[in-house]
């Protein structure tokens, strides 16, 4: 899934606060140094699929119409009919629509006979084998360029608001998987009372629901998001149909009734679990409740390691488990901590064993973290410049600040840690706050024994009341209740506030939380970033395929002044034809091909998508019909717009116009 370097780190900010001694800092400081060996000597893998290569290539002329146009990826795709576009200048479909598999990585789609000259446009979209979508769109002309009506939306595919909602419902899902595996494994493994303690319940329930939620909006947003970008796409049961036979599709699916294996789960840790007094059968019910929840935690994660980046590139086999281990290794932390935030803020008491088991369960995930952290890192960035030099290098580097903060609040909450077992002789924070709000509550009680006596002693004394008197007495008991209720949630509350290093606690706890509730949206993002790696993999591959494109640029541009001896052709030679310095040569001549005698030709060149231009170059005569120039500057790649004046006598001239990629 995503890569492991940052979120790592935001472990370590635990381990910080459990105490990390000066051998495992030696080692952490190894695995440091092994990670930087391992990201500057990392072999190419794949992630995010790009086009490497097509045919015909982009922007290269060619003589006679193709009857077919392929393209290449840097790995398998899925393609359905439809998912490439080829249009004419007059931006109408000239490909029959239909897609095959050429192998290879390969895909091609046959074209229709008889096309015109001209600039054609080829129009992609497609789905990676990472679940993520992918587009674009190049030109090639035949015979020679020209002008095209072709209009290309500017929205990506999947941006918009269906991508924000999906990339949203992606960060919910996360958050979903993290609270009802962590806060379960927290209850089962760490803290057994805390089943029957109902925010804690309440927080793992939300977890689920949050979860199954997210996962159904993704399920139903899956064709719009990878297709049109329309809403009103989420709700066509035709596309629905063929979402469920993608990869992804069948991941979603999956999850949700794994889901309904994990609501099972939860009903009886909150329910018949927590009601076993009988040692024995609690112990049973608990050995028999990790091995169900354990393999229902290791399917909902396999649904992200099977559908995504894990599942793609070089050891897909490793690399498949690896992320599912990680994946719970993150849910036992974050939602573990989680946890511990609630029980600090919401209930009376969490006993010092609870909190040792959460330590030790705390600097275990740690060491999963660094592990699987090394080699998805190894996998996913590939080199130091991709770190620093792509947008997913920068969110990693984004993320280490993220973690920066992380470990100062850690340091700041083992200090209030220490400071409580110091008071307390090492027993849990809530006991300590209890045993002073109880020093105090022992001289309120003596102080107000009598009232309470007296009142007990009214509530005993028999009442004759008449017919209708048992509502009123049922309405005292109630109120009686009431109040009784408000003063134990009074104790409880005083409970946990008693003591000023317990709040100081809870505080950076939260404020831990806090941190890493943004190192996970960030973490969202990166899973639907296009890896570093991959990035500079598909930058050097398009580098590549421009140099191959480069060569001398040959130009044929018929033109007619309006007067009786103006109709011609004039070709433009431009060599090499790519960027920087040019040798351009201007032929002018009669429809019966003999040297056309002008008295001026003038020429400019336009890039309008980078705002150049028009560059003007005046060429100078050679002979009969030949005008040259040496050192024409092409400044930049791109799709240039080349205006040729011809002028035939002193009152005849016209400008004709051709686009060409130069570079």
């Amino acid at each position: 899934m995503q890569t492991i370097a940052p979120r790592c780190g935001a472990r370590s900010g635990a381990a910080a606060r459990f105490g990390i001694t000066p051998g495992v800092g030696r080692l952490l400081l190894v695995v440091a140094v092994f990670l930087g060996a391992l990201l500057a000597t990392a072999a190419p893998a794949s992630a995010h699929a790009a086009l490497t290569g097509s045919d015909p290539k982009q922007g290269a002329v060619v003589d006679t119409a193709p009857a077919r146009v392929s393209l290449t990826f840097s790995e398998k795709v899925a393609m359905s009919d439809g998912s490439v576009r080829v249009l004419d200048p007059a931006g109408k479909r000239v490909d029959t629509g239909k897609t095959s598999d050429l192998g290879a990585n390969t895909y091609g789609v046959k074209l229709h006979k008889g096309l015109p000259d001209g600039t054609f446009t080829v129009a992609y979209q497609v789905v990676s084998a990472d679940s993520h979508p992918i587009s674009g769109a190049f030109t090639f002309s035949v015979g020679a360029p020209s002008d095209t009506k072709v209009a290309l939306p500017d929205q990506e595919v999947g941006g918009g608001f269906v991508g924000g909602l999906y990339g949203f419902a992606r960060y919910l899902s996360y958050a979903g998987f993290i609270l009802v595996v962590g806060g379960a494994a927290f209850v089962l493994g760490c803290w057994p009372r805390g089943a029957g303690v109902r925010p804690v319940q309440r927080l793992v329930v939300s977890g689920w629901v949050t979860l199954t939620a997210s996962t159904l909006v993704m399920l139903l947003l899956r064709a719009p998001y990878t297709g049109s970008g329309k809403i009103a796409d989420a709700f066509d049961m035709a596309k629905l149909g063929d979402v469920l036979q993608t990869k992804t599709g069948a991941a979603l699916v999956s999850r949700l009734l794994l889901l309904a294996a994990a609501a099972l789960f939860i009903a009886v840790l909150f329910g018949a679990y927590e009601k076993r007094t009988d040692p024995k059968e609690r112990r049973d019910l608990t050995f028999g409740l990790a091995i169900g929840g354990g393999v229902v935690a290791v399917g909902l994660g396999a649904t992200w390691a099977m559908a995504e980046h894990a599942s793609t590139g070089i050891q897909a086999g490793i690399a498949m488990p690896v992320d599912v281990v990680h994946l719970l290794a993150v849910a036992a932390w974050l939602g573990g901590l989680a946890a511990l935030v609630v029980a600090l803020y919401f209930a009376p008491s969490v006993e010092a064993g609870a909190v040792r088991r959460f330590s030790r369960v705390a600097f275990s995930s740690v060491v999963a973290l660094a592990a699987t952290g090394l080699y998805q890192s190894w996998r996913q960035v590939g080199s130091w410049s991709a770190l620093t030099g792509t947008w997913y290098g920068q969110l990693l580097l984004i993320k280490v600040g993220l973690v920066v903060v992380l470990v100062g609040v850690a340091w700041i909450s083992r200090r209030w840690t220490a400071r409580i077992a110091g008071q307390a002789g090492d027993v849990a924070p809530e006991a300590a706050a209890a045993a002073v709000v109880e020093q105090r509550a022992e001289k309120h009680a003596e102080k107000h024994a009598e009232k309470h006596a007296a009142a007990k002693r009214v509530e005993k004394k028999p009442v004759t009341v008449a017919a209708g008197g048992t509502g009123e007495d049922s309405k005292r008991s109630a109120q009686l209740a009431r109040q009784q209720a408000a003063m134990t949630t009074a104790r409880e509350k005083r409970i946990r506030d008693a003591d000023p290093n317990r709040s100081g606690l809870r505080r950076s706890v939260l404020a831990e939380a806090g941190v890493a509730v943004v190192l996970l949206a960030v973490t969202t993002v990166l899973t639907s970033t296009e890896p570093g790696r991959t990035e500079e993999e598909a930058a050097a591959s398009k580098t590549a395929a421009a140099a191959q494109r480069s060569g001398p640029l040959t130009l044929k541009i018929p033109f007619d002044t309006g007067s009786d001896d103006g109709k011609g052709t004039v070709q433009l030679d431009l060599d090499p034809g790519r960027t920087g310095s040019n040798e351009m040569h201007i032929f002018v001549k009669r429809p019966n091909g003999s040297a056309f005698d002008i008295p001026e030709v003038k020429v400019s060149f336009t890039l309008k998508s980078k705002d150049v231009g028009p560059l003007p170059v005046a060429p100078d005569r050679i002979a009969t019909g030949h005008w040259s120039s040496s050192g024409v500057q092409i400044p930049m790649a791109g799709k240039w717009k080349i205006a040729v004046t011809v002028r035939t006598s002193d009152i005849d001239q016209v400008t004709v116009n051709k686009n060409a990629q130069i570079g």
